[in-house]
């Protein structure tokens, strides 16, 4: 499913024609908002994954990335014999010969730690969920917990390019970056992938901006962050001094010399810079709208516990729907804040309290809307913590861990695949990332195994060499 060819036939028209494609859609575009001319459709990437090799139940995906590597233990999977043992020796068969992060010199000293918070089971589905998550419990019906992740990577960063690429080798697309490549964006004046941070709880992991890029692909797939306080994108205002008719000379001339540069040395990126021009200048109008929230009602800001613009994961959650309202294809909110290796008692609680209410505020109002049912919300880590104490808190751990997903196609009210009686390794129905890939391409109407790009002499896929569809978790 690469585009080369394509490009290369768009590259010698444009090579050939004496006012280039970007040039032209440039000047259809500042005349249809400055001049107040008519609406016209302009040319947009529909993406490579056409037709659909099944059919779609999702349009979009909001990922709520937990990143730090929340303890499934103290979250979404319950383990009463951790809390019978609290305090004795791990049983030294499980750890022997195993990967652990920072407990590799103490495995005749590793403890049992029991869970440190209380579940209770939810819903009509009885969905065993923790207390320190009492809004999301009240969604449990319209979840699917699935307990048997597992992954390669136990440092974050690897862990995190794993979750967000399919490899742990640096360079490689992320996933929203795969979502345009193969199907496109149904937004004209928005980046149709999106990312936004927030902080708070326990150590604040960096997450590097290579999360979201598009590694091979051409940059137009790229991620774009937008802030989460204050203006979302700075400079998209016209600067003092400077009305529309001044930045339309100014950006219809780099145009022409981009088209200069692109005659020369034909290359994709001159392409992008002159779409990323052209979407420069609808976000002039568009950022602006999406960022006032003034006609939200007050019952919609108290459901997410926020008045917007304040840098909370709450205010991310709020902004996450507008995006999605307005056709954005693919939208990451990182909450940097989940790595306890210590008081973990306190932290996961504290850490928890930032981003519950509007988790589950998120799928309520997507509900309430019509929008959960094609669009897959999905809330989790990029690995979990260790049934072993470090000293208060929990290591890394990436044999078995939890996540839970939402809407879009996805079966409500189920627990999916176990860990064994100690939360350590996955046992039944064990799920590794390039699954979870698969089968979210998959609700999508993609072949994950046809969704590739040629680079360095092989088809690249998100999937890597893996990837099977989990048929059981969905509707």
């Amino acid at each position: 499913m690469s585009f080369i060819h394509n490009q290369q036939h768009r590259r010698t028209f444009l090579r050939q024609s004496s006012v280039g494609v970007g040039t032209v859609a440039l000047g259809s575009l500042l005349n249809r908002h400055v001049l107040g001319s008519s609406p016209q459709q302009d040319e947009r990437w529909t993406g490579v994954a056409r037709p659909l090799a099944f059919p779609p139940r999702c349009k979009r995906v909001i990922h709520l990335c937990m990143a730090g590597g929340p303890s499934h233990l103290e979250t979404l999977d319950y383990k009463p014999r951790l809390a019978e043992l609290d305090g004795q020796p791990m049983p030294a068969e499980m750890t022997q010969g195993q990967q652990i992060a920072q407990l590799q010199d103490q495995r005749d000293k590793l403890k049992i730690m029991g869970p440190q918070h209380p579940f209770r089971r939810c819903g009509k589905s009885g969905l065993e969920i923790c207390d320190i998550l009492p809004q999301i419990q009240n969604i449990a019906d319209d979840m699917c917990i699935v307990r048997s992740l597992h992954t390669d990577q136990i440092n974050h960063d690897p862990a995190h390019t794993l979750m967000n690429t399919g490899s742990s080798i640096p360079g490689r697309p992320s996933m929203g970056s795969w979502w345009l490549y193969g199907l496109g964006s149904e937004c004209d004046d928005l980046p149709g992938y999106v990312v936004l941070t927030s902080v708070g709880g326990g150590q604040s992991q960096p997450i590097a901006s290579r999360q979201w890029h598009s590694g091979f692909l051409p940059s137009r797939f790229q991620g774009v962050e937008l802030r989460s306080q204050g203006e979302p994108v700075l400079y998209v205002k016209n600067p003092g001094g400077v009305d529309a008719q001044r930045q339309q000379d100014v950006i219809a001339a780099a145009a022409q010399l981009n088209q200069i540069g692109n005659r020369r040395t034909p290359d994709p990126e001159i392409e992008t810079r002159i779409a990323q021009y052209e979407l420069a200048f609808r976000m002039q109008t568009s950022v602006p709208e999406l960022a006032d929230i003034s006609d939200e009602p007050q019952n919609i800001l108290d459901l997410y516990g926020t008045e917007g613009a304040d840098g909370s994961f709450a205010a991310n959650c709020l902004l996450a729907r507008r995006l999605a309202e307005r056709g954005v294809r693919f939208i990451q909110l990182y909450h940097r804040g989940w790595d306890h290796h210590g008081g973990i008692k306190k932290g996961i609680e504290y850490t928890a309290g930032l981003v519950d209410r509007a988790s589950a505020a998120l799928v309520t109002d997507l509900k309430q809307r019509g929008m959960l049912d094609d669009t897959l919300v999905i809330w989790g880590g990029e690995f979990g913590r260790t049934p072993m104490a470090q000293g208060s808190g929990r290591d890394h751990h990436i044999k078995g861990f939890s996540m839970w997903l939402a809407g879009g196609g996805i079966k409500p009210g189920i627990a999916w695949g176990a860990t064994d009686d100690f939360g350590y390794a996955a046992v039944e129905n064990p799920l590794h990332v390039n699954d979870l890939h698969a089968t979210m391409l998959y609700l999508f109407g993609v072949d994950h195994t046809r969704l590739t790009y040629r680079f360095q002499g092989r088809d690249f896929r998100l999937t890597d060499v893996g990837g099977h569809v989990v048929h059981d978790i969905l509707a």
